[in-house]
This record gives C-alpha cells, structure tokens and sequence, in this order.
C-alpha cells in the first residue's frame, strides 16, 4: 500500500464511489473467480471501504473468517461498520501498511489483491509477505486496473513465489508456490 493513507475527505469519496458500484454485484462477481468456499480464511489486503469484504464474509460464512487489512483507519471504521450492519461476525480489521502482514505463516487460504499493487512502494515485498501468509497452494485473486499486463506479470513471475492460474473476466489467480525460489 501507499506509504501514508490518503487524505480522508478522499477516501470518503473513495467509499462512496464504491457504494454506488457495489450495488451492480459485481463483488459477487469478481469474487465466484476466485474459487472461494466456505470456511475458508481470506485476506483482503487494502480492503479499503470493504467493497469485497463483507460478500467474501458471506462467501465464507460463520466457519470462515476475513482479515480486512488496510493502513488507513477510516477503511477499518468503514468495514467494521458495514459488518455489523450486514450482521457478519468472522471480520477481523488489521490496521498495518502491510510489511509485514500481522498473520501466521501459512495461515491464508486466499489473498484478495483488488486495485491495491499500483499504490504499493515496494511490490515485490508485499509480494513476499503474501507469499509467507498464503497457504501452500493458496490463492492469490488479483485485480488492478492501473497496472499494464506485462508489468503484473513481472511482479508475480520473475520473484517465482507464484503460479500463474489464468486470467478470469474480472481477475487473474496467482497460486503460490510451496517453497520460495
């Protein structure tokens, strides 16, 4: 993520313009590419406002759980808020920059990285970190509209941390690789 949160009058604005988008379904979407079942332990890294938090918390239902990972405390406040009013419990915020992600090694099924990497400083240690928290095996659902394809490929490929999955309608899957190279 971005080394500072951004101003809160924008990520206010942010939050909105994702309300209004929210209500075409297209998080449903999006996240039915990324292969989700219940019980199953997510990261949604640079949640943000929760645009993908709390329908992947209704994907993965009360034996799942999601950590809603962001640095900037209005995202926390935005998420823990439309939580409790979407009356889902297994949301867990994690107020970090992301290096390193406040996780166990290997304890993460699937890692949501929607609109996030263009802001990051240093990609391939969020890479890194995500790798680390990810399951062997485990899913990375990637999406960034600001990123040209041969540079999402760089990122994920040359650090041979990741598996390229295929490219979805709305996102591409990265696996992670069992041992780091």
């Amino acid at each position: 993520m971005a080394d500072r949160p951004m101003p809160g009058w924008l990520f206010h604005l942010m939050a909105l313009e994702f309300r209004l988008k929210a209500r075409s379904g297209r998080p449903e979407r999006v996240l039915a590419e990324a292969g989700i079942a219940a019980g199953a332990v997510v990261l949604d890294f640079g949640c943000g406002p929760g645009r993908y938090t709390i329908p992947v918390a209704r994907r993965v239902g009360p034996s799942g759980k999601v950590f809603a990972l962001d640095l900037h405390p209005l995202a926390l406040r935005y998420v823990e808020k439309a939580a409790r009013r979407a009356g889902v419990r297994n949301v867990e915020g994690l107020l970090s920059d992301g290096l390193p992600v406040p996780l166990p090694d290997a304890s993460v099924d699937t890692v949501l990285l929607y609109d996030t990497l263009h802001d990051v400083g240093d990609p391939a240690r969020v890479l890194h970190e995500l790798h680390r928290v990810l399951r062997p095996g485990g899913v990375l659902s990637f999406r960034d509209h600001s990123l040209p394809a041969d540079r999402v490929e760089a990122f994920f490929l040359e650090a041979g941390l990741f598996v390229d999955a295929g490219v979805d309608a709305w996102t591409r899957r990265f696996v992670r690789r069992p041992e780091s190279t």
